[in-house]
């Protein structure tokens, strides 16, 4: 009997299958094998051993950052990665200095001494390695927002003469109204409602050094900060670190700070004025600074240890003999902020496990990597795994990385940083900090489609978050980054369910001992992030073009990109 073509064709293949060559895998069937092995209880394992009790809270230059290191280096040699220093090993060393530091200060108008409290009223530290930092008699001026942008025509300094002062400076950007809307920011002026780099607090310091400022106290407020003034005392209260260097760090003043809201208004009353009446004058191109007519004295006795930590380093190389040279970089931190003490309680209420901030990170970056060897061809440019150090303390291993570089950062095509994952569920939407800086941007958007969702702006932009990360240290150095927010748009939840548990998390969990793996945590969508993640590099890995800054790209400006890379 004639058997029907196809069914010709099927035996006739199934005949000739041991002899024939089988067909090379397609790339999407090549996908698909890899991202089967992204697996949420695999993640899970990662996530709790990180956050573990044992691991001590994984603080720079502590047991805990012994833990920590030799725990991903075991992990990348058992997934079969290359050591990712040149030199042959998995670790890149970063020389810092951890700096325990013991001020006191006061302010003083006519005759009248008024003694702040460390930690209730202020916070206040040193990134130099010095015995005793002494600021005494320093007259204290209000510079608004302390910010000088030329492309908007803004200039909190107006050239005063600031060397040896303390400078007194608001949180985040100016918020301007728009002028057609004036319940609403303007758009065209510092990202409207996303905060821009002019609002962090790395760059008011960056700005008060380089006016030759002895001091500078940033006013907390908990509603734009986004977190309560317990997460500052938590973070700058102890001991601090800074990348070693025998130069003063040109990043901070001799004492940078933070001073508590109730306690700068009563500094601003004590010199005759009011704290908002000046912050609405701040909001004026035409502001100037303010001296107050007041005095501050700042003591600060210095205990400091010089600190080899590590970033963590693993390399899948490209395969492509003419772009392997080029490189994406997957960058997760493993540092959080160790024990305390003093704390009340049982020992493990002494320990700022960091769960999610970023034992979850870390985790996702070993399921990537995991995904990638799964392959079975390598990508065609080369895939770097950086576990950085000391995010918590400026983002150094990132700064250090960027600074110092495994792999040429004019060679380095994109960042994707990983912290903070998803773990309450599937979502119909992707958020993406700093959405619209570069074309990277555009595949995560094809990504995401492909998995049936969409992509948005961080709808939480205000708060500055993608200023926060370590991304931030390689856009100021040039490359493109990816950076995903808090998607707040969960399937078969109701409206309220992502904001609820996200202010949950900042205000009971963030930078406290609270953040602990929890058993109600939903890992489907977790899997399905570290999935586009992957994806993502690998569609930038294999591609003809580079990620290029968009034209009006914030950081296209400031690190001098601009020619397309």
């Amino acid at each position: 009997m004639k058997l029907p073509l196809s069914t010709a064709l099927l035996a006739f293949y199934s005949c000739t299958s041991l002899a024939a060559t089988p067909p090379a895998p397609t790339p999407a069937r090549m996908l698909h094998g890899a991202l089967q092995k992204i697996d949420g209880d695999s993640w899970l394992e990662h996530v709790t051993t990180l956050a573990s009790d044992e691991f001590e809270g994984r603080a720079p230059g502590t047991r805990g950052e012994t833990l920590t290191i030799d725990y991903l280096q075991q992990q990348f040699r058992k997934l079969g990665l290359e050591p990712g220093n040149p030199d042959g090993t998995y670790l890149q060393r970063v020389p810092t200095v951890g700096i325990s530091s013991h001020p006191t200060m006061s302010y003083a108008r006519d005759g009248q001494s008024t003694q702040l409290i460390f930690g209730d009223d202020y916070v206040a530290w040193s990134a130099r390695a010095e015995r005793q930092i002494d600021v005494t008699d320093s007259e204290l001026v209000f510079v608004g927002y302390g910010v000088q942008a030329p492309e908007y025509h803004w200039d909190d300094y107006k050239g005063a003469d600031l060397k040896g002062k303390t400078l007194l400076m608001l949180i985040n950007d100016p918020p301007l109204p728009d002028p057609k809307h004036p319940k609403r920011l303007d758009p065209a002026v510092f990202g409207g409602n996303a905060m821009t780099y002019y609002g962090r607090w790395a760059y008011k310091y960056e700005m008060a050094a380089k006016m030759g400022a002895a001091g500078a106290l940033i006013v907390h407020e908990a509603k734009p900060a986004a977190y309560p003034y317990e997460v500052v005392r938590n973070s700058w209260s102890r001991e601090n670190f800074a990348i070693y260097d025998k130069a003063p760090d040109p990043d901070f003043p001799a004492v940078p700070g933070w001073l508590q809201i109730d306690r700068a208004r009563e500094l601003f009353k004590a010199g005759g004025y009011d704290f908002d009446e000046l912050k609405k004058q701040a909001l004026s191109r035409d502001f100037k600074p303010v001296p107050l007519g007041v005095k501050l004295s700042v003591s600060e006795l210095n205990a400091w240890r010089q600190v080899d930590s590590h970033n963590v380093v693993a390399r899948i190389a490209g395969s492509d003999p003419q772009l392997k040279n080029e490189v994406i970089v997957y960058s997760a931190h493993w540092d959080h902020f160790g024990i305390d003490e003093t704390l009340n309680g049982p020992r493990t209420q002494q320990i700022f496990h960091g769960a999610l901030d970023n034992a979850s990170g870390v985790a996702a970056l070993l399921e990537i990597a995991k995904a990638y060897k799964a392959l079975p061809v390598a990508p065609k440019r080369t895939i770097v795994f950086l576990a950085t150090t000391g995010k918590e303390r400026g983002q150094l291993g990132a700064k250090y990385y960027a600074r110092n570089p495994l792999y040429p950062i004019d060679k380095t095509l994109v960042n994707i940083n990983l912290q903070g994952m998803n773990v309450w569920g599937r979502t119909r939407t992707v958020e993406l900090r700093g959405m619209g800086q570069s074309t990277a941007d555009d595949v995560v958007v094809k990504v995401a489609r492909g998995q049936g969702r969409n992509v948005r702006p961080d709808s939480n932009g205000e708060y500055g978050n993608f200023y926060r990360g370590d991304q931030i240290e390689f856009a100021k150095a040039g490359v493109p980054v990816v950076y995903l927010s808090d998607s707040l748009d969960f399937i078969g939840k109701p409206a309220t369910y992502g904001r609820e548990k996200l202010m949950r998390y900042s205000t009971q969990q963030y930078h406290t001992v609270n953040d602990v793996v929890d058993p109600k945590w939903d890992t489907r969508g977790t899997v399905e992030d570290i999935a586009l993640l992957f994806q993502t590099g690998y569609e930038i890995a294999q591609g003809k073009d580079a990620p290029q800054w968009k034209p009006n790209a914030e950081f296209r400006r400031k690190s001098g990109a601009e020619s397309a890379r």
